[in-house]
């Protein structure tokens, strides 16, 4: 940033009873906190104004609370000259823009801007300004600027950090017992079961019949024999008186063979 402009600092707290103050360190003091002995900064709660900043209080910038905690760091770098690189101060996360602008204490005629990273050209932007999309750790470096006048910003780092990786709390078996669903029965087996009956409709009256017909040709009467029955007549007058002389007859060969 430039000589002279007004900055302020503040620190984003989530309890307000931490104390959270601005501390820094320079290339002349280390470790001061902002209104230290009325040395710099005006303390404003959790915030730290510098009304008129000067090239002296170029340095490494952080917040830290009553107990001791601390936050990330920032890089301030101060001016003299006409040309500033206007970048972000925190770490950026992989995966986001960044936009990076060549500012000019003056507004120039001409705003074309030349932009460098680790002293190598990457391009040239008309509107003075470049945007890097979706940054990865290979983008991490020194970048400056240079306008159509010739003036050269001082270098700014930019830092880029690893996107976290969300994962699922683990479930214990106590609070979430698994459960077992049924899976729906296959299509398949109701087309098997279905065949199988339209099979057994199909052929069982014809097995039926098929038996019913072997079984009466099997006991049907044949043309060579006719049924035969049995019945008991009485014997006629006839008959009878003939079996009367067969017995005389009898009882006479007998008894002449006696003789």
């Amino acid at each position: 940033m430039f000589e002279d402009e007004f900055v302020s600092l503040s620190c984003e707290e989530d309890d307000s009873s931490a104390g959270w103050t601005v501390w820094r360190n320079t290339s002349v003091t280390t470790r001061t906190q902002c209104g230290d002995l009325g040395k710099w900064g005006r303390p404003a709660g959790s915030s730290c104004n510098i009304s008129s900043i000067s090239k002296l209080d170029s340095g490494v910038y952080w917040c830290e609370s009553r107990e001791g905690a601390t936050s990330n760091t920032i890089n301030i770098t101060v001016t003299g000259g006409s040309v500033v690189l206007q970048s972000p101060v925190l770490p950026v996360m992989e995966g986001h823009d960044v936009t990076l602008t060549c500012r000019t204490k003056t507004p120039p005629s001409n705003p074309t801007a030349d932009f460098y990273k680790d002293g190598s050209l990457i391009r040239t932007e008309p509107t003075g300004h470049m945007t890097i999309h979706h940054v990865s750790r290979s983008d991490e470096g020194l970048y400056k600027c240079r306008n159509s006048s010739g003036g050269e910003s001082p270098s700014s780092w930019i830092s880029v950090t690893e996107k976290p990786t969300t994962t699922a709390p683990p479930t214990s078996a106590a609070s979430a017992p698994p459960t077992t669903a049924a899976s729906p029965p296959d299509s398949s087996s109701y087309h098997l079961v279905f065949g199988l009956l339209r099979h057994l409709v199909v052929f069982c009256p014809y097995c039926i019949s098929t038996v019913l017909m072997v079984s009466l040709y099997r006991h049907r009467p044949t043309g060579n024999e006719r049924p035969v029955s049995m019945a008991m007549t009485p014997p006629t007058q006839a008959e009878e008186g003939l079996d009367d002389v067969y017995d005389d007859v009898i009882t006479a060969v007998t008894t002449e063979h006696h003789f």
